[in-house]
């Protein structure tokens, strides 16, 4: 293993996600954990006790906001002037966009030309210039180009010890909502969020399982897994933008290497029937990347959480109308093939 990729992972430790939370406590919500035990939910699951923490109902919608601010309050002071830039599909542009403003900072971030247009006007509406490309590899040469000429600082959508150190957060709420877990069900992109909450929750129980889920079509972090290392230029196929970076990075690969108990993935037609299981249950919209948990929890790891208290990550919501509506109706097309646990 790298030495920098050692050093970093000494740096993460409780003492340290303790301390960033404390930094981050006025600018972040504390969202909120429910349990999920609606009749239907107790009929489908009777042997197993659900919670969700709402993290959709953080600021710009989902966990990035966390992660951005914590690696914006970490610049230097001289760097500040230059302002930042950053590379997504839609939430972490909006994350770093608020992040910046909250911080005074200037924000030029690049998005993809497929991106949805309900997250380009939000990214906007915090007060960002927005640059589109339309390759996906032009995304992150972009950002560079931003970096060198103009010396912004580049806000990573998910690699980093200060992203990680954001997004830990979460997991120490969780813990301290129901310090008796014993398992949580968390989504996977390129790694930023299970990574902190993976750390946080081993470093506070470490009798609570953590899972991660990817869709499979966008399975870079498990196929990392197999193969012992980071994998580069994956191919996705996808409803779950999200979820879908074409790569794993050493730092985030690393860290869930050593966190992580397990990752399974779920088709895209199992995530579209949990969005609805969703919103008809907990009454809840939410972006695909969320449902995954659910759908992870009624498939691939259904009887292994028999008799179990499991927490689901609720990790955004940042969807517009209409392709909410139409996933919902492939959700409830593929519940009516009699190929899922559902019913209404």
């Amino acid at each position: 293993m790298d030495k920098q990729i050692i050093q970093n992972l000494r740096l993460l430790n409780i003492e340290a996600i303790r301390k960033k939370k404390e930094k981050l406590k006025n600018e972040i919500i504390h969202t909120p954990v429910i349990h999920f035990n609606s009749s239907c939910i107790k009929k489908l699951f009777p042997q197993t006790d659900i919670f969700m923490k709402l993290e959709l109902f953080q600021f710009t919608g989902t966990f990035k906001a966390r992660g951005a601010l914590s690696v914006c309050y970490e610049i230097e002071e001289n760097k500040k002037k230059y302002g930042i830039t950053a590379a997504s599909a839609g939430n972490h542009a909006i994350a770093a966009s608020w992040a910046a403003r909250k911080l005074g900072l200037s924000a030029k971030v690049v998005m993809r030309s497929t991106a949805n247009p309900y997250r380009v006007a939000q990214a906007k509406l915090e007060g960002a210039e927005i640059l589109i490309t339309d390759k996906i590899e032009e995304l992150f040469e972009t950002a560079k180009k931003l970096v060198d000429e103009e010396l912004r600082t580049f806000i990573h959508p998910f690699e980093g010890v200060n992203t990680t150190l954001g997004t830990a957060g979460i997991g120490i709420e969780f813990i301290e909502s129901i310090p008796d877990l014993d398992a949580v069900i968390v989504s996977i992109g390129g790694g930023g969020l299970i990574s902190g909450v993976a750390s946080a929750i081993k470093m506070m129980n470490t009798k609570c399982s953590v899972f991660g889920v990817e869709p499979e079509g966008a399975n870079s972090m498990y196929t990392s897994f197999i193969e012992g290392k980071p994998i580069q230029n994956a191919n996705t196929n996808t409803i779950v933008d999200s979820l879908a970076p074409p790569m794993t990075l050493p730092f985030s690969y690393a860290v869930c290497k050593k966190y992580i108990d397990e990752i399974v993935t779920v088709s895209d037609d199992e995530i579209c029937a949990s969005m609805l299981m969703l919103q008809q249950e907990a009454k809840l919209a939410v972006e695909p990347a969320a449902a995954a948990t659910l759908a992870a929890l009624a498939r691939p790891l259904n009887k292994k959480l028999k008799n179990k208290k499991v927490g689901l990550l609720m990790c955004g919501a940042n969807i517009d109308s209409l392709s909410y509506s139409s996933l919902l109706e492939r959700g409830e097309q593929f519940i009516k093939s009699d190929k899922w646990i559902y019913k209404f």
